[in-house]
């Protein structure tokens, strides 16, 4: 019982928002995310989903598409190379109060000997672009087989609709859907951890 008391107070993390609280960013603008995973589609996939939570959690994010055209326009077209650019620098471009740079460590499909699991892990840091403090950081990860409980067939039909199951996955891209319910729970206000609400919010300043 001893043990479990102390397992449950390490995992009960604290988040220091005091930087956040004297910035109070408005707007965001988003960084590509770098693709630490073996898939190539991940950088997009991810971004294309990253707006809708930081919109709902009330804030004003700067078109990702304008935003990643502006990059290219000036040689810029990794997302490595893109995170080098200086706080300031992003601040003069797009006047945004805030930078969300993110990674993928996750992204797609594997066959783990009687199943086919997609998974999606994100990680986030939101900086302040004026001052270059960090405000906050992040992670979360989806799973594709989430509540999901295998019966009946037997282990061979069990082998059998997971090996069809991973060969649909990839070739349909299932990561993507996984990756909007792993961006959503990164990014979404109001939980333990998790982003303070925007301006935009009704629940602006309440947490």
């Amino acid at each position: 019982m001893v043990l479990a008391l102390f397992a449950g107070c390490a995992a009960k993390k604290t988040t220091d928002y005091s930087a956040f609280k004297q910035s109070r960013p408005r707007s965001i603008v988003v960084l590509p995310p770098v693709n630490e995973s073996p898939d190539v589609k991940a950088t997009y996939s991810v971004l294309s989903q990253i707006s809708f939570p930081l919109a709902e959690a009330g804030y004003y994010v700067m078109p990702v598409a304008l935003v990643d055209e502006t990059f290219r326009q000036n040689g810029l077209t990794t997302p490595n190379d893109i995170a080098q650019v200086p706080a300031a620098k992003l601040h003069e471009i797009f006047g945004a109060d805030a930078a969300l740079y993110i990674s993928v460590s996750q992204y797609g499909t594997k066959y783990i000997v009687i199943g086919s699991q997609t998974v999606v892990t994100v990680s986030a840091k939101l900086v302040d672009l004026k001052s270059g403090a960090a405000l906050w950081t992040g992670t979360a990860s989806a799973a594709s087989d989430e509540g999901n409980n295998n019966s009946g067939g037997g282990l061979v039909g069990i082998l059998i609709t997971a090996a069809v199951k991973q060969i649909i996955n990839t070739a349909t891209d299932a990561s993507h859907p996984v990756a909007g319910l792993a961006s959503n729970r990164l990014l979404s206000a109001g939980h333990n951890a998790g982003l303070l609400y925007g301006p935009r919010s009704p629940k602006y300043g309440t947490d």
